[in-house]
């Protein structure tokens, strides 16, 4: 299960849209990796984290509010400062940038929760997927789909910048690692989706039993 669904999973029904926040880009010490959610519904619930807490997460609850308010995207970049830092248990600092997108819920839903749900069939299954999201306006939030049997789905808003990041995209898939794609004046961030990994528990003691 990825991290969006997982988040879904726990939201309320009812909720007819969230903002989804995406980190995308990191430097310097940061608790957590590039690809980790946080949902924001319209009723305030705050499900998942981009930093594992402190003044940062709550800038990002912020900003998705202003986000669905107006129902726009948009690019955060955010600095963990030492002090920040050592609210969440780190030694120094780092600087953080995050997606935050609306994404419209139900059927007929935004592309970003349709995608995830096909990425993540698809690693169930023993493939790999990854989905590409513009950052940079106009398209930014715009997404492609791409899966490991040569299989494309959406658009980057441009027919050329389609065929470059796929290739891009397609390097991060077969190192298995989410990140931030460069080409020229635009950005997007390729979110990698693999097989579950297995985990062999050996032995007889009480951390070992079921």
């Amino acid at each position: 299960m990825s991290e969006l669904s997982s988040h879904l999973d726990q939201l309320d029904k009812s909720e007819a849209k969230v903002a989804v926040a995406t980190l995308v880009n990191t430097r310097g010490t940061t608790p957590r990796k590039e690809g980790a959610k946080m949902l924001v519904g319209e009723g305030g619930r705050v499900l998942g984290s981009v930093t594992i807490g402190g003044c940062v997460d709550a800038q990002v609850i912020e900003e998705s509010a202003d986000v669905l308010d107006k129902n726009a995207p948009r690019l955060l970049e955010l600095n963990l400062g030492d002090e920040e830092a050592w609210e969440i248990g780190l030694t120094c600092g780092g600087t953080i940038e995050v997606f935050v997108e609306p994404v419209t819920l139900g059927p007929g839903g935004s592309a970003t929760v349709v995608f995830d749900d096909r990425a993540r069939a698809h690693a169930e299954t023993g493939g790999r997927a990854v989905i590409v999201t513009r950052l940079d306006p106009p398209h930014n939030g715009a997404k492609l789909l791409l899966l490991d049997t040569g299989a494309r789905e959406g658009t980057l808003g441009d027919a050329f910048l389609d065929e470059r990041f796929e290739a891009e995209a397609r390097q991060a898939l077969a190192a298995g690692k989410s990140r931030t794609l460069f080409l020229e004046n635009v950005r997007a961030f390729a979110e990698v989706f693999v097989p579950p990994s297995t985990l062999l528990v050996v032995g007889a003691s009480h951390v070992a039993m079921p």
